[in-house]
Formats: structure tokens, sequence, C-alpha cells
């Protein structure tokens, strides 16, 4: 793997943990400026996410700048107008995807809801520019080191299948949500083949946020509406299920 690689991955590896440290010095600077400690604890969260989400952006593309196209990246792209119209079919494979994986796990006795959806949105409520982390900058993240770098990766050797299983299990993993890994795995599939049909990181990366935009209007903006439709079905509609 080009040392380049490493270097992100090191650093969206050093964005996921930062909190753990980064998270008591936001606490107490805030409560320094005046917030209830209480109200900043519950801010906590979702301020450090902007911040280290927006960080890690902005270094890694500093980062890609100067960087060599991968295997993928060297082949003749698809055309602009057929790559925009997979980037829109996308966002419903994208749904697709998650719907047939949802009745997977329901098979084998899993509920659906995504335990790392709800938390998420818990955090939007609380500090709503989260949204343009979780919708925006998180997806973009996710495509260049799952899809770019892991999934480029392991194509540079193998086959489609054997890449796009093992950097669908880990970005599966990396979402700490065990339960649903068929859910993830699903979706990084979805992306993959996308990556690979049109040979463009941005096609991926439009149905990434494209989906997690859709989710986070559904679960925060019409909120009142989703929780009346769980509590006649018994049930989250299963294309909501997955966020991030």
């Amino acid at each position: 793997m080009r040392k380049e690689y490493i270097y992100i991955l090191i650093v969206y590896l050093v964005m996921q943990l930062s909190g753990i440290i980064a998270g008591p010095l936001v606490y107490k600077a805030g409560v320094a400026f005046g917030v209830e400690a209480q109200r900043m604890k519950a801010l906590v969260p979702g301020v450090w996410i902007v911040i280290s989400f927006s960080a890690a952006l902005l270094i890694i593309l500093f980062i890609l700048r100067k960087t060599r196209h991968n295997r993928l990246e060297r082949m003749e792209p698809l055309s602009v107008s057929l790559s925009v119209f997979w980037a829109v079919s996308g966002v419903f494979l994208a749904f697709a995807a998650q719907i047939v994986a949802v009745g997977v796990e329901s098979l084998i006795g899993i509920k659906p809801g995504s335990e790392n959806t709800k938390t998420i949105i818990k955090v939007i409520e609380m500090v709503p520019a989260t949204m343009i982390a979780v919708g925006l900058i998180g997806p973009i993240l996710e495509e260049i080191v799952f899809r770019k770098i892991l999934f480029g990766s392991l194509y540079e050797k193998f086959s489609f299948s054997v890449s796009a299983l093992i950097s669908s299990l880990v970005f599966s993993l990396a979402h700490m949500d065990f339960e649903h890994v068929i859910l993830y795995t699903a979706m990084g599939f979805t992306f993959s083949f996308l990556y690979v049909k049109t040979k463009r990181l941005i096609v991926p990366i439009f149905a990434h946020v494209s989906m997690n935009s859709l989710v986070v209007l559904m679960q925060y903006v019409l909120k009142d509406d989703i929780e009346r439709m769980m509590r006649e079905s018994g049930q989250l509609p299963s294309f909501i299920n997955l966020l991030f």
C-alpha cells in the first residue's frame, strides 16, 4: 500500500479515536466559557464530530493532492452523462440493497433499526450542525478510505468480489454496529460496484451523501411522522434503518 494511503488511514483512525482525549477537553473549555455543565456534556459529541470530521477531511484532501491514481482510476472512466445516470441510480440501488439486507436480517432474527442511527440523531438534535458532518463530510471520508484506498488497493491484486467483500466487512465493522454487519456490508458492496462501474469516486460519494442526507431529513425533520409510523407498524420502516 502506498505511504500516502497509510497516512490517510492513520488520520482516519486518529479521528475515530480522538474523542477519548478531546471530549473531556471540549467539555472543560465549554464550561470555562460559561456553558452549564449538564448541557455541555450533551453538546460535546456533536461539537467534536463537526470539528474532527472537518479537520480530518482537510488533512486527507491535502495528502491526496499529489497522490497517483490507483489501478481502477487509471482505466477509462465512464462518460459524464452515464456517470451522472449511475450516481442518481446509485441512490436507489443503495436503498434497495438496504431493504434486501433488512429482509435477510429479519429472517435470522435481527430486529430492524440501527442503534448507530438513533445515537447520531440524538446528537443532531443537540447540535444541528452535526447534520453537515453526518450527511456530507462523513460519507466523503468513508468513500475515500473504504472505496478509494481499501477497496482500490485490494482491487490491484484481487477480483471485485474478494475486494468488495473484505473492504465492505471492514466498512461494516468500523461502524461499531455489529448486529447489522449484513446491512452495512450490503451498502459497501453497492458503493464498490458504483466505483468499479464508473471508475469515478465521485459517483459512490454522491450516492452515499444522498442516502445519508435523506435519512437525516427523514429521522430529524420528519421525526413525529416516523414515530407515528413506528407506533402503527411496530417497527422502523426498512428504508430508513441505516445511517453513516
